[in-house]
């Protein structure tokens, strides 16, 4: 049977749909087990046209380290970013920052955009993958290249890694 044709054309995303549904209704009960199943097979099936290209993982677990370290880096943003925003605004020293991308692949590229944007006091503004950057802005840089080298070793090598790139 081909890929396309299959009942779970992404089976991690349908558990991950189901687990989510189950915490967000804060409620394991039948019902909900059953309504977060129908929308974990119904979701996937359903956007499978818009995935071009089938996801390889090739070190699975190391995406559950990298989930964790992007979740700590996020919460660690929090208070950064409190601490500039209701400091002097002499701390505010934004800027626009051009990360060269070592990663291949159109989906490790907007997971690397999207890791970026989800941290707080930065934001991918533009992503080339023709050209092989990311434009990202950040709300406070001290050092543009010590952003870079924290971008590329934090968030990239893993990717790199998770993705095979």
């Amino acid at each position: 049977m081909s890929r396309g044709s299959t009942w779970l054309p992404h089976p991690l995303l349908s558990l991950l749909l189901l687990l989510v549904w189950l915490l967000l209704n804060n409620s394991a009960t039948a019902g909900q087990l059953l309504l977060g199943a129908l929308l974990g097979i119904l979701i996937p099936l359903f956007t499978r046209r818009f995935w071009p290209e089938p996801v390889h993982l090739t070190r699975p677990g190391l995406v559950f380290r990298f989930a964790g370290r992007v979740l700590w880096d996020i919460v660690v943003a929090n208070f950064a970013v409190a601490r500039v925003v209701l400091g002097p605004r002499s701390d505010l020293q934004p800027a626009f920052v051009r990360v060269p991308l070592d990663l291949e692949g159109d989906f490790a590229m907007t997971v690397l955009a999207s890791v970026i944007s989800l941290t707080p006091g930065t934001v991918c503004a533009d992503l080339d993958a023709e050209q092989g950057y990311l434009l990202v802005h950040a709300l406070s840089v001290d050092n543009t290249e010590a952003l870079v080298q924290q971008i590329k070793s934090r968030y990239e090598a893993p990717l790199r890694e998770i993705f095979a790139c």
